[in-house]
């Protein structure tokens, strides 16, 4: 939170940064200046813009958890083997968005599909307000293509589901009582050298009062990956109590919706056009393969402004 309360501190700096704008906004046609001081005006005012819109948007990271590490978990749903290919497509955008923001991702446990794609994947995201940036984007996404595994290439449709959860590395902050938790170990399907499908390494651990599960493979041994485990249940502990206060808000203002399919925050349309539009913001574009790409960070700023005033 260092970074949010020294911005806080420069309230002086931002109000002249403000009274800037205005003069700027208010300057008389820049026609009757010199060209180049017109050309200098217009560069400071997009400068400052930007450094006003940098502001703003560090002003809306301010939860308790926004400025630390993210656990991003995609889940295939409806749509079969789209579904999972679908999911992998998501899992792709969001490591090529967090290489793109400077941040490290590691692969923790993932469920491959039988033909093509991923049931489902967990990743954990290392970097400056990566929570932050990331939790809106918590939903059910739809995807619109013709399908590749179609011998008769039939447009299809497919979702798959995201959940954001806080990194907790603070065993103090969420205790996890030995009792209450059933701990399995099973053979890991995934990379992890010699010790792959030889043995039962991947560690499931579910914690019985609420039915929270969990489970990493991504280390060699069982030791290692019941610590990462024991890390993902808090923090999805700590993500379900999150939810639970945003749900109790929702419920008093009187327009709770159910995470059901047909309550989509974003769809992903191929064919028979490409759009990509969240349905929460109104934010879209034509430009699919930037937004495959890795480019979501016009819809995710559209959305934290939408969640600071929803």
């Amino acid at each position: 939170m260092r970074e949010l309360e020294a911005l806080q501190n420069e309230q002086i700096s931002f109000q002249n940064l403000e009274k800037r704008v205005f003069d700027l906004e208010g300057l008389a046609d820049l026609e009757d200046l010199q060209p180049e001081d017109a050309i200098e005006l217009e560069k400071e005012y997009a400068e400052i813009e930007k450094t006003f819109g940098e502001w703003e948007l560090k002003t809306l990271l301010g939860g308790e958890y926004d400025a630390g590490n993210a656990l991003l978990t995609v889940r295939s749903g409806a749509g079969g083997v789209d579904a999972q290919d679908w999911a992998e497509m998501l899992l792709r955008i969001y490591v090529n968005y967090a290489e793109k923001q400077e941040w490290k991702t590691r692969l923790l446990d993932e469920s491959r599909g039988t033909e093509a794609g991923i049931k489902s994947a967990t990743i954990e995201i290392v970097g400056s307000y990566a929570y932050g940036y990331l939790h809106g984007e918590a939903g059910i996404h739809r995807l619109v293509r013709l399908s590749p595994f179609n011998a008769n290439s039939l447009r299809q449709t497919s979702f798959a589901s995201i959940e954001v959860m806080p990194i907790i590395d603070d065993k103090e902050m969420i205790p996890l009582k030995p009792d209450e938790l059933r701990i399995d170990t099973y053979r890991s399907s995934g990379a992890g050298g010699q010790n792959v499908n030889k043995t039962e390494s991947a560690v499931r651990v579910t914690h019985i009062p609420t039915g929270l599960v969990v489970a990493c493979q991504s280390e060699r041994s069982q030791l290692q990956n019941k610590e990462e485990a024991m890390k993902m249940l808090r923090s999805k502990m700590a993500q379900k109590h999150i939810e639970e206060q945003a749900e109790a808000k929702r419920k008093l203002r009187g327009d709770f919706k159910s995470a059901a399919w047909g309550n989509q925050i974003r769809s992903y349309v191929i064919h028979p056009y490409t759009l990509v539009k969240d349905h929460r913001t109104g934010t879209e574009t034509s430009d699919t393969g930037k937004v495959l790409g890795g480019d979501l960070q016009t819809f995710i700023e559209s959305e934290l402004r939408y969640l600071q005033s929803h």
